[in-house]
């Protein structure tokens, strides 16, 4: 791997009619890296092609560039230590491949309070509708877009559709981003249904290779630079549930009661999107808390 410690700097100061030129050497803490290009690699068992020139070439592009994400890449490395061991057996639950939870990380970077401009919310980046859809609630006090393990359950339903309908794990992932009917739509104009045939629009075109790089990168990260002590990753907090199946007029006055602070219990229960959890259906809700980590 070819490091690039040092940057030249050239800076020109004007200076009445003239201009003043002079160079430097910038030290970077965090070395610029060329990419450890992998001989092989699949998505969910399907090979990649990296045989063909422009399958490479994109493949190149998105490790590349995730690999001198330093601090961005650095945070998913530590938060997947958190958030893998609640996604894998879920997916696993459901036969769906265990390389879907990189489609969750370049979602959301695995951000659980996560929102995107058009609404998308939670780790899986759900829309409203489609999240309602999926079965779970989405109201003015509880949106189960939020919440990581009923969130993770949904994708899982719509992945397994998608791989029914397109016969490809690859393209399931696609559809998460394009939508199964935009898919559809250019696999028959196209007369291609392989994922890697297909002429998409930029982000979903980008989309599976955005999924291979962070796969390759966080299943190797010493080889691409992100030498991180196991002390230093994120983990879960031992916790006890409680099951409610009223409503619960302040939770501030709730957190209290349970030992902990409001702040305490809506980091732990990001689906609790007011400052009440209005229940008139009497619906049995699981609110988690932490018995340690705060003291």
């Amino acid at each position: 791997m070819k490091i690039i410690k040092n940057i030249v700097i050239v800076f020109a100061i004007i200076l009445g009619s003239g201009f003043l030129i002079f160079a430097t050497t910038y030290n970077r803490n965090s070395n610029i890296a060329t990419t450890n290009f992998p001989k092989e690699i699949d998505f969910a068992g399907e090979k990649t092609p990296l045989q063909i020139y422009d399958v490479r070439e994109r493949m190149d592009r998105e490790l590349l560039i995730n690999e001198n994400l330093h601090s961005s890449t650095i945070l998913i490395i530590k938060r997947a230590n958190k958030f893998f061991p609640i996604i894998e057996p879920i997916l696993a639950k459901y036969n769906v491949p265990d390389d879907f939870k990189y489609l969750a990380v370049i979602e959301s970077s695995l951000i659980t309070a996560s929102v995107s401009k058009a609404g998308a919310s939670g780790i899986w980046q759900f829309m409203k509708q489609t999240a309602v859809e999926k079965g779970m609630e989405v109201s003015e006090t509880v949106d189960e877009r939020y919440h990581l393990e009923k969130s993770t359950e949904a994708a899982c339903k719509y992945l397994l559709t998608a791989k029914e309908k397109f016969g490809s794990w690859t393209l399931a992932a696609a559809s998460y981003n394009g939508g199964m009917a935009g898919v559809s739509k250019q696999i028959e104009f196209q007369e291609v249904n392989n994922y890697y045939d297909l002429l998409l629009n930029e982000e979903t075109s980008r989309y599976v290779f955005r999924i291979l790089a962070l796969k390759e990168i966080m299943k190797n990260p010493v080889l691409y630079g992100f030498n991180i002590q196991k002390e230093e990753l994120y983990t879960n907090l031992p916790i006890r549930k409680i099951e409610v199946d009223s409503t619960i007029s302040n939770l501030s006055t709730f957190a209290k009661a349970q030992g902990i602070n409001y702040k305490i219990l809506k980091y732990h229960n990001p689906w609790l999107r007011d400052k009440k959890l209005d229940n008139p259906t009497k619906k049995k809700y699981q609110i988690e808390i932490p018995i340690e980590g705060y003291n």
